[in-house]
């Protein structure tokens, strides 16, 4: 295969039509990468069968490989050809498929995700997405497609295709342009192994609806297994090039500042650029709009963003866990 994603200059623009589309199953199914829109972020699709493709992903992305990857199915039964659901994993599927959910469960007899993939685990990370496009290409590729956030590996994922292109150009072979994500954060990621449910990482589905969906709080105890189980679990994640200070109830001179709702920190009109994610203190605003906000602040070129105090209530759980990442040591 003349694979694209290792030549220069030859990342693709596609448009989401059936051409589009078409295109980029076929170079999926060839081994090619290709990043394509979900309802949460962009992700940097490869066919999860093939080992050879998915490195190609850990190339691309600068990605550790023992950090497994979420691998993307059109529906419930094709999820369940690759992995085993128990009576509580099949409740949250029927509740939140498709959607901003990924379930990581034991791998089935006759799974297809290739080890590379899982990361060598016995379990597998399932999502079904809620975006139409995203749901047609995977009907088109007719296999699992693995499908991390289409950005280099620690750094802000993307809600728009630009941003794909702004990280990726010339290392994957097209991008699947279908504009703004609706979502703006990673999916939430549970565990259903053992015969109980953990959360791994908050996203698009909140704490407090999945446990109602559940009955019962998810299990906080930690398996004696000590690798990542599930994606997104490294310490420093979804960092931009500038140090990122949390809770910061005073800007310093020469900072960027990222504001939520009305409260402005003293000190923020000399900071050397602001946003605001919601200035209503709508967290599903703030949620949408993250990611972006990090990329535009760390592109006005200062040493540190400053990012006020966000809620850690519903989506805002999700939002402080990406702003810790962030921030953490690297």
């Amino acid at each position: 295969m003349n694979d694209l994603a290792s030549i220069p200059g030859q990342t693709l623009m596609l448009g989401i039509d059936e051409a589009g589309i078409e295109r980029s199953a076929n170079l999926l199914r060839g081994g090619a990468l290709v990043a394509f829109p979900t309802e949460t972020v962009y992700g940097l699709g490869a066919d999860a069968t093939d080992s050879d493709a998915v490195a190609r992903i850990y190339t691309a992305k600068n990605r550790p490989s023992f950090n497994p990857l979420i691998a993307h199915v059109p529906g419930l039964d094709a999820a369940r050809r690759e992995g085993v659901f128990d009576e509580i994993a099949l409740r949250l599927a029927a509740a939140f498929w498709p959607g901003p959910l990924t379930l990581v469960v034991p791998v089935a007899p006759g799974g297809t995700v290739s080890d590379l993939g899982r990361a060598g685990l016995p379990s597998v990370a399932l999502r079904v997405p809620a975006s139409p496009v995203a749901l047609s290409l995977l009907e088109k590729v007719g296999r699992p497609v693995v499908a991390p956030s289409a950005n280099r590996s620690g750094r802000v994922s993307p809600t728009r295709a630009e941003h794909v292109l702004a990280d990726l150009d010339g290392r994957i072979a097209a991008i699947l342009n279908g504009g703004s994500t609706s979502v703006g954060l990673e999916s939430t990621v549970i565990a259903c192994l053992y015969g109980r449910a953990r959360l791994l990482r908050p996203g698009g589905v909140t704490r407090e609806v999945a446990e109602a969906v559940l009955g019962f709080a998810f299990d906080t105890g930690n398996h004696p297994d000590e690798a990542p189980i599930g994606p997104g679990l490294l310490a420093s994640h979804y960092a931009p090039r500038a140090a990122v200070r949390l809770d910061a109830l005073r800007i310093e001179p020469d900072e960027a500042v990222l504001l939520f709702g009305r409260d402005v920190p003293p000190g923020t009109d000399a900071a050397k650029a602001r946003l605001n994610l919601s200035e209503t203190g709508s967290l599903e605003e703030a949620a949408s709009a993250l990611f972006s906000a990090l990329r535009h602040l760390d592109a006005a070129g200062t040493g540190i963003i400053a990012v006020a105090p966000i809620p850690r209530t519903g989506l805002g759980e999700a939002i402080n866990d990406r702003l810790r990442r962030a921030a953490a040591p690297r």
